[in-house]
């Protein structure tokens, strides 16, 4: 979908389910499959009250995700599917640290993968699990 389409059609539709989630005191829990690079002012809402979404990403830069939404949503995710499937455990450690140094300082970050596990090296899943727990930011 481009992205005046995704401005247009997908993002007003989806906001309105989103803030009749919240006015129930729902949180949504939102997961952006694929980057939303392009998308992060869009999902920035204004009208979206602070604290009420979130964001679980896959593929987006998480830098810009914490710039566009630090402060006003939670953000989570995008350590790749492919580093716990093919890397090393200290190719694991190196992005999650790097990571939670880039995203977490402040909070408003939780340490997640991107997407499913299914092929999971159980080594570097447990090197995500526990690099996460030793850091101290």
């Amino acid at each position: 979908m481009s992205d005046a389409d995704f401005k247009t059609f997908y993002w007003p539709t989806l906001k309105a389910v989103m803030q009749g989630l919240i006015a129930e005191g729902i949180v949504p829990y939102m997961f952006a499959e694929g980057a939303y690079n392009k998308r992060l002012d869009v999902i920035a809402d204004p009208e979206l009250p602070a604290g009420s979404v979130v964001w679980l990403f896959d593929q987006t830069d998480m830098r810009a995700a914490k710039r566009a939404l630090g402060g006003k949503s939670c953000i989570a995710g995008n350590v790749p599917t492919a580093l716990i499937a093919l890397s090393t455990a200290e190719e694991v450690e190196k992005y999650v640290t790097d990571l939670l140094d880039d995203c977490a300082t402040d909070g408003g970050f939780y340490l997640q993968n991107g997407a499913v596990l299914d092929d999971a090296k159980a080594e570097n899943l447990k090197t995500m699990i526990d690099t996460g727990r030793a850091w101290r930011g």
